[in-house]
């Protein structure tokens, strides 16, 4: 690299023109505040790296105020409600910040809920993927499938069985998607507490909303729902 005063130096050397700090006018390594290792606001280890004069920091020249990224926000205050129930290891919880332990003492309308058994119950996912998307949850509260007793998870596989007769009744559905997320990593959005979903599915319930918009289109109340899933339920499953 040629400088304007024709010396040359070998591409990596050091100097830097182009970036120059609030403190220096002029090239070279030894400039105050035009080069690398100078001690201007401009320079990247100055003793104002980072601050209000940082040329690596895209500023409204007008206010000084840093201007909006290329990147867009989507907010999710209500999110906070699962992330802090989870801060208690491994992502377990506590029983008064768990929903799917306060939704057994609430009624069956406020709840969702669309049967109880002994030691399971099933209620209606509060964001369902579709139409009749339910959850089938031990009422006590355990986060892992392989520390639910033998009679949790007896029941569960009974109501799982009543939930997808009484499915394929009342909604006419062609299959079923039903399975764990064992674990935050895993996909769970309520690690603390196990539960199992149980999603119908038909063969037109695949469109281009969730790809391209990522919205899901829903076709039924979700009250309305639970209560013909509720009335379709047998007294004994």
């Amino acid at each position: 690299m040629t400088h304007p005063g024709g010396t040359d130096h070998p591409a990596g050397a050091g100097d830097v023109d182009d970036v120059t700090g609030s403190g220096g006018t002029g090239p070279g390594a030894s400039g105050a505040g035009g080069a690398a290792t100078g001690a201007g606001a401009g320079g990247p280890t100055g003793a104002g790296s980072g601050g209000a004069d940082d040329p690596l920091v895209i500023r409204d020249a007008s206010t000084g105020a840093a201007v909006p990224d290329a990147f867009q926000r989507l907010w999710n205050p209500h999110r906070m409600a699962y992330i802090d129930a989870g801060r208690d290891g491994d992502g377990r919880g506590h029983k008064d910040d768990c929903p799917f332990c306060a939704a057994p003492a609430m009624s069956d309308e406020d709840a969702l809920i669309v049967a109880r058994g002994e030691h399971a119950y099933v209620l209606l996912n509060l964001y369902p993927y579709n139409n009749g998307h339910l959850l089938v949850c031990p009422y006590r509260h355990v986060p892992l499938y392989d520390e639910a007793t033998a009679d949790e998870t007896r029941e569960m596989t009974e109501l799982t069985q009543t939930a997808m007769r009484v499915l394929r009744q009342v909604s006419h559905c062609d299959g079923f998607n039903i399975g764990m997320n064992q674990g935050e990593v895993a996909g769970a959005g309520i690690a603390a507490h196990l539960h199992q979903h149980i999603v119908p599915r038909w063969q037109s319930d695949a469109n281009f909303f969730p790809i391209i918009a990522r919205t899901k289109s829903m076709s039924q109340m979700l009250g309305d729902t639970r209560r013909l899933v509720a009335e379709a339920w047998p007294a004994q499953h």
